[in-house]
């Protein structure tokens, strides 16, 4: 595509993909053609807001577009995202990827067969904490998370394993890189029929513990992610988009003290870092932040933890 307008579509507008349709109306490099939802009246509406079309269709929306983000329900991001790639199109796949593995690493192989585009949203990769989190929490030897939030209809399709936590099984495998080699994780079902709250406590091949906690059963909204290295101690505010850095130092006179330092950006959207990323690996035909190989390896990670719940 080289230096072109990045001709794009959202599929499933609906909690979530309104703010895709949202943010690719007015980003550099990009033109909204349309969008498409199971319900005509939510697409009318999203596409007059933004000056593009609804399509009656996702074939339709598919033949007037260069790339799509996918914003349906789990369920149905295989089926969407695989006929997007069969078609041609570079893809934006809300996370978590698939449902299962198998549907992943299908997903993975057809992209990569032609030659598509495939990230996955993992969003928090965006966030400014996060970079932070990643530069300054190198060596961490413990992990500790909580990513809370009240009771929604949204991605009910799923297990909160699926739904929050992978956003921080993700980070924790930037973070440390090697692999886990054992896995104790509890979850419980609240409100649904399925795990509403879950803690998992993973140690990895390096050495590090992580203990991570999510609920969708929440009075408050917590976004916290906590690394423990030598001498370093991290704290990320993923909801204010920042971390506050404490260092074990020498001064002067060469006694220790504690130096700290605040990193982040409140001010930049997650979302319109992530699109833009992708607009910009379309036109470059350039591997995407989060390949979709990100997405499988955090997808396992998932659906093991999910294993060791039901074998409990």
């Amino acid at each position: 595509m080289g230096e072109g307008v990045v001709r794009a579509g959202v599929i499933g507008v609906g909690a979530l993909g309104r703010h895709h349709a949202r943010v690719w109306a007015d980003t550099p490099g990009a033109r909204l053609v349309g969008v498409f939802d199971a319900e005509p009246a939510r697409a009318a509406e999203v596409a007059s807001r933004h000056g593009c079309r609804a399509f009656g269709d996702t074939r339709g929306l598919l033949s007037d577009v260069d790339a799509v983000s996918v914003a349906v329900p789990t369920v149905d991001h295989h089926a969407v995202a695989r006929l997007s790639l069969e078609l041609g199109k570079d893809v934006l796949l809300e996370k978590p990827m698939t449902t299962t593995l198998a549907e992943a690493d299908d997903l993975v192989a057809l992209a990569a067969a032609r030659g598509a585009v495939l990230q996955v949203g993992h969003i928090e990769r965006f966030n400014p904490a996060t970079d932070a989190l990643l530069s300054a929490g190198k060596g961490a030897r413990f992990v500790e998370v909580h990513r809370l939030g009240s009771f929604s209809p949204r991605s009910l399709d799923v297990d909160v394993v699926l739904d929050l936590m992978i956003h921080d099984l993700d980070i924790v495998l930037c973070l440390d890189g090697s692999e886990p080699v054992q896995i104790d994780s509890v979850g419980v079902p609240v409100l649904t029929a399925r795990v509403d709250i879950a803690n998992a406590r993973l140690r990895f091949a390096s050495g590090l513990i992580a203990n991570l906690t999510a609920s969708r059963v929440s009075l408050e909204k917590v976004r916290k992610f906590r690394v423990f290295a030598p001498r370093t101690y991290v704290s990320a505010d993923f909801t204010a988009r920042e971390a506050q850095i404490y260092r074990l130092e020498a001064d002067e006179a060469g006694k220790p003290r504690i130096a700290s330092v605040r990193q982040g950006a409140p001010d930049r959207e997650p979302l319109r870092l992530q699109i833009e990323a992708f607009a910009r690996a379309v036109r470059e035909r350039s591997r995407p932040v989060v390949p979709a190989e990100d997405g499988r390896r955090a997808l396992a990670l998932a659906h093991a933890i999910l294993g060791r719940m039901a074998a409990a």
